[in-house]
This record gives C-alpha cells, structure tokens and sequence, in this order.
C-alpha cells in the first residue's frame, strides 16, 4: 500500500487537525500505533512539524470526513498523477530551436572532445553524420556555428548533460588505472623470475655442498679392505 511521503510529520498533522482514531493514521501513514501515541502525547524523540497531506495531494478532506464518520474505514491515499516521461527514440526538438543544434554541437565537441558522436546523437537529438561533420570542420556552414551551452539553447537539461560527462570520465579513469593488464603482465613475469633465481640459487648451494662431502672424504683408507 502506497504511503506519504513523511510519515511521522503527516501523523502528527492529522493527530493535531482532524477527530481519526490512532488506528486508522497509523494505518495511513504506515506507523505502529504506538508511534502514533507517542507523537500525540509529545514523547516522540523528536517533535515534528505537521505536514498537511490535503495540500500534499496524498489525502482527499472527503477521505478524512469518511473516516471521521466510520473508525473502522481505512483511509485511501490520493496517488498523485504519473510525471509524462521522455519516449525513447530521438529526442524532440521544437523548429525554433533546431538550427541551434550546430552551435550545441560545437560547444560540447570543445568542451568534452571524449563525449561520443552516439552520446552527442541522443543528448541533442540529431544525426551523427552532422556531428562527425562539424567535429571534422566539414559542415557546410561551419564559418557561422559558434560554440554555445546546449542548456542555455534549450536542447538538454543540464541533468542529462552531467551525467553523460560524469560517465565519460568514469570510463577515462578507468583506462589510465595504474593496475591496468601491461602491468599485471609485468608483474607476473617478475615473480616468474624470481621463483627461477630461488631455485637456481637453491640448485647451486645443493651442488656446492655435495662437492665439499666428496672432497671431506677424499684420500680416507679404509682400515679393514686398506682401499681408499
């Protein structure tokens, strides 16, 4: 069940204003009942200012009326209407406006040169052969096209400009990471050669000490078959 947006400072309004059971606001808000006590009498940790769910658009005065006639009705909450989302697919632009898309182009392509042709096509909504044109200074009227801020023209809100931006150096601090695959590759190598000069060095003083065993025994005559 859909609940306000701040719960306890809606309680403690409907507690303050209107005749409801602690019952049917606890219910409302999504609260124990005993939240719902303590906010009434003043022992709540903190004292919170009442938010009108009425002017919030989360609660009808035809709601509050019902329940104040019936305590065993359970308040509806008033689910404000859905925000309109941009469709997918390329982005509207109005005719007054499309033939600041060159000068929008421009501004980013200077400002943000690691921005994509395919990022720029969806951020202002045009054609990414426009695009590599002016990033190539082949455009037609490239001597007119002055750099200006896409949001200033009205072509993208700043929100989608930054977040683009943000992704274009996540992804720029990832490639020049120092543990990147040539240095994990080194770094394997070094421990490859390391292991082989142990074992060679092991090798060697195993050698050594086996020559020094022969030569301790060299010239010893056996006093039984008198042979050395």
């Amino acid at each position: 069940m859909a609940q306000p947006l701040m719960p306890h400072a809606t309680a403690s309004w409907l507690v303050d204003n209107t005749s409801l059971t602690f019952e049917q606001i606890a219910n409302f808000c999504g609260l124990h009942i005993l939240e719902v006590q303590a906010i009434a009498d003043d022992t709540a940790a903190t004292k919170l200012a009442g938010r009108d769910p009425v002017r919030a658009g989360e609660l009808t005065l035809e709601e509050i009326e019902k329940g104040q006639k019936d305590p065993n009705y359970r308040l509806l909450i008033a689910l404000p209407p859905e925000q309109n989302r941009r469709p997918k697919g390329p982005r509207y632009t109005p005719i007054s406006r499309r033939q600041n898309k060159p000068d929008g182009i421009a501004w980013i392509i200077a400002n943000h040169p690691k921005v994509t042709d395919g990022q720029i096509s969806k951020l202002i909504g045009t054609t990414r052969e426009t695009i590599a044109k002016i990033r190539n200074r082949t455009h037609y009227n490239m001597i007119n096209i002055v750099p200006k801020d896409p949001v200033t023209l009205g072509l993208t809100t700043q929100r989608e400009l930054n977040a683009i931006i943000a992704k274009v150096e996540k992804d720029k601090e990832e490639e020049t990471s120092p543990f990147d695959a040539t240095l994990a590759g080194e770094r394997e190598a070094m421990i490859r050669y390391l292991h082989r000069k142990r074992e060679n060095q092991e090798r060697t003083a195993e050698e050594i000490h086996a020559s020094e065993g022969e030569s301790q025994y060299k010239g010893f005559v056996d006093p039984f078959t008198k042979k050395q």
